[in-house]
């Protein structure tokens, strides 16, 4: 029996992060979410299973409260019908929810992985994906971060935090791939 396609996981592509850029923080990866759409029309016209990350807010002022307007998807990056909204509470998609078993009992083996932001939630989620044994793959192009304030007060640019990240995760818990490596790929398996 050959091998289930992989599964796309899609982490917290809200209008939370919207808001942040509109507030004045920067980001890296404009293009992000265009890729993001392009993974979902791929998987979608190969019959993949694909499982959306959605983050809500435990603390007050989070924007991504249920109850604020951040915590709604881009539009263009919405499930559709029959799509499982996975949520989150933590970094980690597998932390608190039933994704895990949701992907052992379809006996998915391999992960792509893309969303926001590189360094926090896509970061975690890889990480254990890595570590549950999953054949992580994360998507360079289709992911994006925020510059930061490290903790000696310096400004690290949002294209510096995301490479640092990828070169973390590249090797021990992910294979980094681009958005035209995971389309060929798929349909390479539809053929």
């Amino acid at each position: 029996m050959p091998d289930p396609l992989p599964a796309l996981i899609v982490v917290d592509v809200q209008c939370a992060f919207d808001e942040w850029e509109a507030a004045g923080k920067r980001r890296n990866n404009p293009d992000a979410v265009a890729r993001i759409v392009d993974l979902l029309a791929a998987f979608r016209a190969s019959g993949a299973p694909i499982f959306h990350v959605r983050h809500e807010g435990t603390k007050p002022n989070s924007t991504f409260l249920p109850s604020r307007s951040g915590y709604a998807v881009k539009d263009e990056a919405r499930e559709q019908g029959g799509e499982p909204v996975i949520v989150k509470r933590v970094n980690s998609a597998f932390i608190g929810t039933d994704l895990e078993t949701r992907l052992r009992a379809s006996d998915i083996a391999t992960l792509v992985i893309c969303g926001a932001t590189t360094n926090h939630c896509v970061e975690t989620t890889t990480r254990m994906a890595g570590n549950l044994g999953f054949n992580a793959q994360l998507v360079r192009d289709a992911t994006w971060t925020f510059d930061r304030i490290g903790a000696d007060g310096e400004t690290h640019a949002a294209e510096s935090i995301h490479a640092m990240t990828l070169s973390n995760l590249n090797g021990e818990f992910a294979r980094i791939v681009t958005t035209n490596e995971v389309i060929a790929s798929l349909k390479a398996v539809r053929q």
